[in-house]
């Protein structure tokens, strides 16, 4: 019996998460409803199969349609079921959870748990996107309060 071993190998750093990538029937209705929520998204997009944003603080999203993914993954099918990775997008306060809310049901996007107080301290809400996948909506539930001039001081 041989033994084989393996070569020493430089240290390597540890993968970081930089894209989240959503697979869309509808690359227009999707990229219509992200822009409602604030993201950046080019001029012309709609008609691209691919598309990628950068988030504030680095981290980019992307869309393809399903056609993309069936050129390199000819045995992908639509997922079926529940979600199994959701989107939160923090809002400003409590009252922009419910003003955000508003404006994407008032725009036709399906609401599917209306704004209310969730038992964890925020604010909390979730639309459908185009594709169906749940988008959380949040903020902190009570608005912070300042600490009293004294108790900063030491006083």
């Amino acid at each position: 019996m041989t033994s084989r071993t393996t070569p020493p190998t430089a240290p390597r750093s540890a993968p970081r998460l930089d894209m989240i990538g959503l697979v869309v029937s509808d690359m227009a209705a999707s990229l219509a409803f992200y822009r409602r929520l604030g993201l950046d998204l080019p001029a012309g997009a709609e008609e691209q199969p691919h598309v990628e944003a950068v988030l504030p603080g680095g981290l980019r999203i992307g869309w393809d349609t399903e056609d993309v993914i069936r050129s390199f993954d000819p045995s992908w099918t639509r997922p079926a079921g529940g979600d199994r990775l959701g989107l939160a997008f923090l809002c400003g306060s409590p009252s922009e959870v419910d003003a955000v809310y508003a404006e994407l049901t008032d725009a036709g996007y399906e609401g599917h748990l209306e704004p209310w107080d969730a038992f964890w301290g925020q604010r909390y809400a979730v639309v459908l996107d185009p594709d169906g996948c749940g988008v959380s909506l949040f903020a902190a539930a009570a608005e912070p309060v300042a600490e009293p001039a004294e108790a900063r001081a030491g006083a």
